[in-house]
């Protein structure tokens, strides 16, 4: 029988001030990259929790717990946050960490955490730079290197020089609490003038009545059937990036599944997708520097589409500034405001229905940036395309969802001969598919209920630039199914059993690497990976960090 786990519920939001710390980098330290290890440990009853970390105010990393057992457990993530190198080799930094835990007569569970920067040095990367002591943050990256000999858009290749956080104040919290699509907030920045690229990152999570936004039938199918669930408002969910109030990008997140949700039985020991370390969507601004580029102050906005309680954003502003000039020049941006379509079709009678949701939105825009490093337009492409079906049978007691995104985006940089500088193009793709069916237990607040699931993340990417002779193309896909059945009493498994299933592969330039790792009842019965690639090259600091 497995120890009582405590399932998903809305409660309420705390927002108590971080824990902060000073953060400065090793000295007389040469480094080309940077990995956050965080590692924790935690004994008793407890609740999955969201977490994150911040540097100066920008969020390096947002992760979750996983319940513990009375018997302890323990876990590490490990990042490499190479991209925010213009952040780490500061010192005398405030480094501050929220894990929002509330710990009573019940829930008893403490997390332990530890976190660990390590820096290592490749030998191949030629930017080296050793460790700058107490610079500001207007000044320049000390391992900034002319802007005409780095090409690569892939940040952490070509980390930004000056980012700037998107994020609240930290005396309740760096991230922003949206409650619903009203709920959009804005930031007023005033970027340096010698900008010549843009990147906007976004890290969302989605908690409260809409943790499983995916799965939320239509208010009209509650209120119909008198439900006393307030997990409504449909399926689609669009987080939206403005500026000046102009909608220039958006992303659908992937469907990350905490430690509590579905079935917990399913998250032991393997965790979800993205759980540990939830992705974070990076949107090109380059184009935009037409307008940002006067010196006055412009307002970034984020918001959720539909959003009902509650959804924590913030984003970083990644900048990459001209050292051989004070200011540069950027024309005005050719911009098509994005179209978007959605399409609901909703049928259902008493309990049962079938509710199907398709959404798309493309947008397209350009802008030249005339620094030292030449005059250069940048052409951005986004498309996205969502597809959800949810359907209910047999009086409400059994729920199939099936869900499918793709984001397409583009960026590419040319001269003013039409020259191609660089070029990025990345395709995503998140399917999901769950089904479930509950039955009455012996009492009125017990119920079994048996759950299948399948999700994947698969990202195919194309970097080419001058340097790479047509072009690097890699490929990832990680996939997990489980399957399983517990029995229910309020909120709490009292028993159950599960199985998980992960299948990871990777192909890039260093070759293959795949990984397909199984767990049954809360242990792992099989764990096997293979090079595939005989002919790939020795391990390096880059192929080491997949895991």
């Amino acid at each position: 029988m497995q120890p009582l786990r405590p399932l998903p519920q809305l409660r309420q939001h705390h927002q108590p001030p971080p824990t902060n710390d000073t953060y400065s980098p090793p000295r007389n330290c040469t480094w080309t990259h940077a990995v956050l290890q965080l590692s924790a440990a935690s004994n008793g009853s407890q609740y999955d929790r969201i977490a994150g970390v911040w540097l100066s105010g920008a969020e390096i990393l947002r992760t979750s717990t996983p319940e513990p057992t009375p018997d302890g457990i323990f876990w590490n993530v490990r990042k490499d946050v190479t991209k925010y190198s213009s952040l780490l080799r500061q010192s005398n930094l405030t480094l501050s960490v929220m894990l929002e835990n509330i710990v009573n007569d019940v829930y008893t569970g403490v997390y332990r955490v530890n976190l660990t920067f390590f820096y290592y040095y490749n030998a191949t990367n030629g930017t080296a730079a050793t460790n700058a002591v107490n610079f500001p943050l207007s000044q320049f990256s000390p391992n900034r290197k002319s802007t005409k000999l780095k090409n690569s858009m892939e940040l952490n290749e070509n980390p930004a020089d000056l980012i700037i956080p998107l994020s609240a104040s930290g005396e309740e919290g760096f991230w922003f609490n949206i409650k619903s699509e009203l709920d959009a907030i804005y930031h007023g920045i005033q970027i340096p003038l010698n900008t010549y690229r843009a990147v906007i990152e976004v890290y969302v999570s989605f908690h409260g009545n809409d943790e499983f936004w995916y799965t939320n039938p239509p208010d009209s199918y509650i209120e119909t059937n008198n439900l006393p669930t307030k997990r409504g408002h449909g399926a689609y969910r669009e987080v939206q990036v403005k500026l000046d109030n102009n909608a220039i990008g958006s992303v659908i997140p992937f469907p990350v599944i905490f430690s509590g949700g579905i079935n917990p039985l399913f998250w032991e020991p393997i965790v979800s997708i993205g759980a540990f370390d939830l992705p974070s969507y990076e949107i090109e601004l380059t184009p935009f520097l037409g307008m940002l580029l006067d010196g006055k102050t412009h307002y970034f906005g984020l918001g959720v589409a539909d959003a009902i309680p509650f959804w924590l954003v913030d984003a970083n502003l990644h900048l990459w500034l001209d050292d051989e000039a004070d200011k540069v020049q950027a024309g005005p941006i050719k911009y098509s405001d994005p179209s978007t379509c959605v399409e609901r079709e909703y049928r259902f009678y008493q309990l049962d229905g079938k509710f199907e949701i398709e959404g798309e939105r493309e947008s397209e825009y350009s802008g030249w940036v005339n620094s030292s490093a030449g005059n250069l337009t940048t052409y951005v492409s986004y498309k996205l395309e969502f597809e959800n079906t949810i359907e209910f049978q047999n009086n409400g007691t059994e729920k199939s969802v099936e869900q499918e995104v793709k984001m397409k985006s583009k960026v590419q940089v040319k001269s003013v001969t039409g020259d191609m500088i660089s070029s990025i193009s990345v395709e995503k793709k998140y399917p999901l598919g769950m089904k479930s069916t509950t039955m009455p237990g012996s009492g009125e607040d017990n119920y079994l209920v048996t759950t299948k699931l399948e999700q994947s993340m698969k990202v195919e990417k194309k970097v080419e630039d001058k340097g790479n002779n047509g072009g690097v193309k890699s490929k990832l896909e990680n996939t997990q199914k489980a399957s399983g059945w517990m029995f229910v009493q309020d909120h709490d498994v009292l028993s159950g059993s599960a199985s998980t299933e992960q299948r990871y592969k990777v192909e890039d330039r260093f070759g293959c690497y795949t990984r397909r790792v199984s767990a049954e009842g809360g242990s792992i019965t099989s764990d096997a990976q293979n090079f595939i690639c005989a002919t790939a090259p020795a391990a390096s600091f880059d192929s080491i960090l997949w895991y």
